[in-house]
Formats: structure tokens, C-alpha cells, sequence
């Protein structure tokens, strides 16, 4: 139910607003960090041609390291939110219910198998075990009749995502690969290229701006399915078509960052105590403040115990594992 504070202020008003945050978080995150980094040379390194260390560590690590959070927390969250709406299940991750630990599997088996995959290779083996994590966790979840629960649903995604941690970390230690397993799968944007960006950029481009052309439709579905049938809707299609989204943007997360959880949980309870349970405005606002969100615990990660890294992974988990709790505790409904 949209409560009535929450139409007080116009949608644009609030989006304008989310962009201001996300621009600030993204600037402070260039300022700090282990190395000494300066206002001056940030504006340097970004509006002119002027070339030192300072300002190449901005452009060559810092610029795309801050990028690769924010389409990792836009892909995440805005995944999180398409999931909880699909399912109507105020529980649903992809971290939850089995896509990150699937693409963490099928990308041990990518690396020990074809060791010289390159990074569209890995992504594409990201996709492959996004899917079938999905799909084992849906079809464990549906065995037993009455339907889905949220709690059954995520009980078999700890289950399964348990299942293929340990077929990631069996298959790295049997072909002797375990280091470069643990550096795709730590769950941090230590090295992240430029290179790397231009291949994932395309699919999380695509994979928000179809969920947002699907926004409308998605409202309707996460309302009531027999209401979207009878309003003309092919259910089976856009889910199928959300389906996809889900894993093109959980994929190519998962081969930047690795393991992710509770990003795609916490954000979409967030917007939707900001701006109610209309689509056409979670989508946009989860993108935004989940990108904002990354970039802070990135940041965090950098400066808590700076020269050396905190696990980003260990930083959002703190912060989710409470709100995990909290929305088990309320049955969804605290944020909704």
C-alpha cells in the first residue's frame, strides 16, 4: 500500500536528488583512499591532460574500479528488485537464492577446463551458472506442494548455494586453481580494467533499460497474476524476458566482484519506503542507490585499515546480515 507521505514530493524531485548522492559518493570515493589523492588532482585526472602518479592512479585504478561499483551495485539491486517482485517474496537475492554461488561454480569449472578463457569467456560462464543456480533453487523450492513459500524458497537457496561453494572450492583444489578461483570469487573490484568494463557495460546497459520498459507490466505482476492476465498480460513471457534480465545482470556482476549477497535484498526495502511500490520508480531509484551503496562500502573497504583492504564482501554483510533479520522478523512488511 503507497503511503501518502510518500507522494509529498515529486518522483523527479527524488531522483534528481538520488543523482546528486550517487555524484558526491562517486567523487569522495576518488579522493580517498591509500594514496595521498587531493581535490586538485581529481579535477586533473578527469578534465585535463595533465599527467603524474597521483593522477595516474586516479585514471588507471581508482576511475575504473569506482565504475565497476556502480554497475555493480545498479546490476544487483535493480536484479534484487525484478526478483522480490516477481516472486512477491520480500526475501529474494540473488545472492539468496542461488545465482551468485552459480556463477561462482560455473566459472571455477570455465578457469580449470579452458584456462585461457578470456574475460567475455568467464562472463559468459558466469551466465550459464546464474541460470542453472536459479533454476535448482525454483525447482527444489517447488517440489513440495502448495507452491512457493518465502522461507521454503530461501532455505533451498542456502542449500543449493551451499552445494555450489563447495563444487567451486572442490574444483579449484583438485585442478590446483584455488588462487585464481578466490580472485574472481573474494568479492572485491581489486584490479578492476578497463577492458573489463567495455565487456559488461553493454549487458547492464540493456539488462536495466529492458526492466524498466518492463517496470509497468512488473508493478501489475508483483500485485496479483490473475490481475495481469485478466488486464491482457502474458505473464509467461515477461517473466521469462525478466528471467533473462535477472541473469545477464547478476552475471556479469558475479565476473567482476564474485560472491555479492544482500545488496539485491536491502536496497529495493529502501526505495520502496521512499518512493512506494510502483516499478517505473523502484527500478530507476534501486539502480541509483544501489550504485551509491557499493561505492560506499568500497570506499569503506579502502580507508578502515588503509594502506592494506577490508573485504568489501565483510562490509555489506555487516550491514545486511541486521537487515536480513529484521525482514524476517517483520514478514517484509516493515519496508513495503
Amino acid at each position: 500500500m503507497t503511503k501518502v507521505n510518500q507522494r509529498s514530493m515529486p518522483f523527479i524531485y527524488k531522483l534528481l536528488l538520488g543523482l546528486l548522492v550517487l555524484i558526491s559518493m562517486f567523487f569522495l570515493s576518488l579522493v580517498f583512499g591509500a594514496a595521498n589523492i587531493t581535490v586538485k588532482d581529481v579535477w586533473q585526472a578527469v578534465a585535463t591532460n595533465m599527467t603524474n602518479d597521483q593522477i595516474l592512479i586516479i585514471r588507471e585504478i581508482r576511475l575504473p574500479r569506482e565504475v565497476g561499483a556502480i554497475l555493480v551495485g545498479a546490476a544487483l539491486a535493480v536484479s534484487g528488485a525484478i526478483m522480490q517482485g516477481m516472486t512477491r517474496n520480500p526475501l529474494a537475492d540473488p545472492g539468496l537464492f542461488g545465482l551468485t554461488a552459480g556463477a561462482n561454480a560455473s566459472l571455477a569449472i570455465a578457469i580449470a577446463f579452458i584456462p585461457s578463457l578470456n574475460y567475455f569467456g568467464i562472463m559468459i560462464a558466469c551466465f550459464i551458472g546464474a541460470a542453472v543456480g536459479a533454476v535448482m533453487v525454483f525447482g527444489i523450492a517447488a517440489m513440495k506442494k502448495g507452491g512457493f513459500s518465502p522461507f521454503r524458497i530461501v532455505l533451498a537457496g542456502a542449500a543449493v548455494s551451499a552445494f555450489l561453494y563447495a563444487i567451486a572450492q572442490g574444483v579449484g583444489i583438485f585442478f590446483k586453481i584455488s588462487k585464481d578461483v578466490s580472485m574472481w570469487t573474494a568479492g572485491g573490484l581489486i584490479g578492476t580494467t578497463w577492458s573489463q568494463l567495455q565487456v559488461i557495460i553493454p549487458f547492464v546497459v540493456i539488462g536495466i533499460l529492458i526492466a524498466l520498459s518492463l517496470s509497468r507490466q512488473l508493478t501489475i505482476l508483483s500485485l496479483n497474476e490473475e490481475v495481469a492476465v485478466g488486464l491482457g498480460q502474458n505473464i509467461n513471457l515477461i517473466k521469462a524476458i525478466l528471467f533473462i534480465v535477472i541473469i545477464l545482470l547478476t552475471g556479469a556482476a558475479v565476473s567482476l566482484v564474485g560472491n555479492m549477497a544482500f545488496i539485491g535484498l536491502m536496497v529495493p526495502h529502501i526505495v520502496r519506503a521512499f518512493v512506494g511500490t510502483d516499478y517505473r520508480y523502484i527500478i530507476p531509484m534501486s539502480a541509483i542507490i544501489g550504485s551509491t551503496f557499493m561505492l560506499l562500502a568500497d570506499t569503506l573497504g579502502r580507508v578502515i585499515n588503509a594502506p592494506y583492504e577490508t573485504s568489501v564482501v565483510a562490509i555489506v554483510a555487516i550491514m545486511g546480515l541486521p537487515f536480513f533479520l529484521l525482514i524476517v522478523r517483520k514478514g517484509g512488511r516493515e519496508f513495503s
